[in-house]
């Protein structure tokens, strides 16, 4: 079964960054394309950051130039590094497969407020 461990939110100011970490078990994880979704109240869930097992990356336009999606094939993690941090970004993260879902993990919690 696979697992998705995220960590790293928490409270931060308008303009500041978070490092995001998503663990990853029982998945030929280095085959597989990934992703970070982000959720808030009301909304669906959305795709942010996608990387492939090679390492091409994509982002949706409202993080684009702010975040960076990178992985360790080696450690079976993906990272979501954020920039320049606005309210609008406030919202559960997850991570997760872009290909086949798998069961959600329990997130983790960003807020961005002054």
């Amino acid at each position: 079964q696979v697992r998705f461990v995220e960590s790293g939110g928490g409270l931060v100011q308008p303009g500041g960054s978070l490092r995001l970490s998503c663990a990853v078990s029982g998945s030929t994880f280095s085959i597989v394309a990934m992703g970070w979704y982000r959720q808030t109240p009301g909304k669906q869930r959305e795709v942010v950051a996608r990387i492939l097992p090679g390492g091409s990356t994509s982002l949706s336009d409202s993080v684009k130039e702010r975040f960076t999606i990178s992985r360790d094939n080696a450690r079976n993690m993906v990272y979501l590094q954020m920039n320049n941090l606005t309210p609008d970004d406030t919202a559960v993260y997850y991570c997760n497969r872009i290909y086949g879902l798998e069961a959600w993990g329990q997130g983790t919690q960003v807020t961005v407020s002054s």
